[in-house]
């Protein structure tokens, strides 16, 4: 089997005007980057307000291993697969998805872009710098950074407390060293002071949630004007626009706020538009490219980050809450290997048949079943995404625990097929749409106080016992609790375990959920819980997968998975 980036290099791509053209989209709906880049012009986003929507599909997974799940494969395996399935019917389906991060592109992860013949492409561009997104978010949450120093320098008429300042630096990188630094910083007038800070990943920022939930240009800007920066003397919040920075960050995000068109190696049009973080921030790709893909396709197959308890719960409690959208069906991704792991199998045994370990493991793949459909209220089918080492066994075990939970489990060959070897599971996402709505529901309503919401997510969905909060959060809480206590919570922990200890496997209970800091996203519009050892600036691991990547004589780049 070739590479991820050998595959997707010795695809033959079709100019992005011929693939959009299957949505009834021509040249004047396209904004050109090359030949199989696009992006959405503001023009046909407010063209398209006017037709139906089509059906929400959302794919999620167990909790993360070592091993790898395949979420983002599959959702590019599945909506290749509709099409096939759809051809005779003049419907079509399409993928929207977020956008990578540098940070994993170069750390442990790697690419963000499917992986075998399930891929978006061009991927090396995909996965790099892309249409510029991601630079431009960082230029505006980092404009913000500048306006408050220089404020404080210039003379500090809104009476900024330094100490108070929230607002942090980012950069789209994994850089540990950057975490916490000390900012030495003088007035106009000649003092000196020392102020602490640090940087956050680009993609924790709060500038890359209100980038994702904004539904219009001035939506963004009024959002980006209610971020808080910290407090005056007094105590009084001090806003974005007390700076007037949100037309500026505006400016810098007009054109990245149109979401971007690409096609899978099938030619099935792909809007990959935003990229936050699950484990640390909402785990959804923009709702802009959210709602253009409803209104272009029939069925648009989109995925939340990491496991079912941190981005179908955050996509469901903070996405669906804010903009009234609801999956028809969800498609939750297991392999036989993730699973044995949970049920204690070192990972260098993963392709050693363990059928006790299997059913072990599953353990975990039922609390996200019953989560899904006992405090969401969702239709859930299984996609055992299929690795070579799998065994009958394996698979037969595994698709009869599932019966046994009240779904089906189906055997997913797209990562090797490509959209033919998710053609099951296809048919099977047509018809649960065709069944009657299950009462979808959100799992805690806005009027709850903010403690309870934390404690309602920690023990309906993760199984702890308590939620303990730290005295920074305890502090931080009774504030917001004041004039915030109807935002959503946004639980920022490790993506390994339904825990905030990522060595717990399985799905552990009575454990306890430790919430370090509370941090108040006040254009983003919710609170997000810093919870255990989790960082908001991840680090690199000891061999990057930096050190794989290069360019070859011919100008090809290498390495990138």
């Amino acid at each position: 089997m070739k590479s991820d980036i050998e595959i997707a290099q010795a695809a033959a791509l079709k100019p992005i005007l011929q693939v959009s053209s299957k949505l009834d989209l021509n040249s004047d709906d396209l904004i050109p980057y090359g030949q199989y880049i696009a992006k959405l012009s503001a023009a046909c986003i407010q063209k398209l307000q006017t037709q139906a929507d089509g059906q929400l599909i959302l794919v999620t997974a167990i909790s993360p291993t070592p091993a790898g799940e395949g979420k983002t494969t599959t959702t590019i395996g599945l909506a290749d697969a509709l099409n096939q399935v759809l051809a005779d019917k003049n419907q079509h389906a399409m993928v929207c998805m977020r956008e990578p991060s540098l940070g994993p592109v170069f750390g442990l992860k790697g690419g963000a872009t499917g992986g075998g013949y399930s891929q978006v492409v061009p991927m090396e561009d995909i996965n790099l710098h892309f249409t510029g997104d991601f630079h431009a978010i960082s230029s505006a949450n980092n404009l913000l950074a500048a306006l408050i120093d220089n404020h404080i320098y210039q003379g500090n008429a809104l009476d900024i407390n330094p100490a108070s300042i929230t607002w942090r630096r980012c950069m789209d990188m994994n850089d540990r060293a950057l975490r916490d630094i000390t900012l030495n910083s003088r007035n106009k007038a000649g003092s000196f002071f020392d102020r602490q800070t640090g940087f956050d990943i680009t993609v924790a920022s709060e500038v890359m949630a209100i980038f994702c939930l904004a539904t219009s240009l001035s939506d963004l800007q009024t959002r980006l004007g209610n971020i808080q920066i910290g407090l005056t003397s007094a105590n009084k919040p001090v806003l974005a626009s007390d700076l007037q920075a949100e037309g500026a960050m505006t400016a810098l995000l007009k054109n990245a706020f149109q979401p971007n068109v690409v096609q899978t190696l099938e030619h099935t049009a792909a809007l990959v538009h935003g990229g936050p973080f699950a484990n640390i921030a909402h785990g959804c790709n923009s709702v802009a490219a959210t709602k253009a893909a409803l209104k272009l396709a029939d069925f648009v197959v989109t995925e939340a980050g990491f496991g079912a308890d941190l981005g179908a719960e955050k996509f469901i409690d903070i996405k669906c809450r804010k903009t009234g959208l609801q999956p028809a069906a969800v498609v939750l991704v297991a392999t036989v290997r993730a699973l044995k792991y949970h049920g204690g199998v070192d990972i260098t045994s993963l392709n050693q048949e363990n059928l006790t370990a299997l059913k072990s493991g599953t353990a975990n793949l039922k609390k996200h079943i019953e989560n899904l459909q006992q405090h969401f209220g969702l239709k859930v089918v299984v996609a055992i995404n299929h690795f070579l080492s799998d065994t009958e066994a394996e698979i037969a075990l595994l698709s009869t625990v599932a019966a046994s939970f009240g779904v089906k489990a189906i055997v997913c060959k797209h990562w090797a097929n490509g959209g033919a070897g998710a053609i099951d599971l296809a048919h099977e996402v047509i018809r649960m749409t065709e069944q009657p709505t299950k009462s979808f529901k959100l799992l805690y309503p806005d009027e709850m106080p903010l403690l309870e919401k934390i404690e309602t997510i920690a023990q309906k969905i993760y199984g702890a016992s308590h939620v303990e909060l730290s005295l920074e959060a305890q502090t931080a809480l009774a504030k917001l609790e004041k004039n915030y206590s109807h935002y959503p919570v946004c639980i920022a922990k490790t993506q390994y375990s339904f825990s905030s200890d990522p060595t717990l496997r399985g799905a552990p209970t009575a454990h306890v959920l430790k919430v370090r800091q509370l941090r108040l996203s006040r254009g983003a519009e919710f609170i997000v819980a810093i919870c255990g050892d989790i960082m908001t600036m991840p680090g690199l691991p000891k061999q990057p997968v930096s050190e794989r990547i290069g360019v070859n004589q011919a100008g090809s780049i290498v390495g990138l998975n």
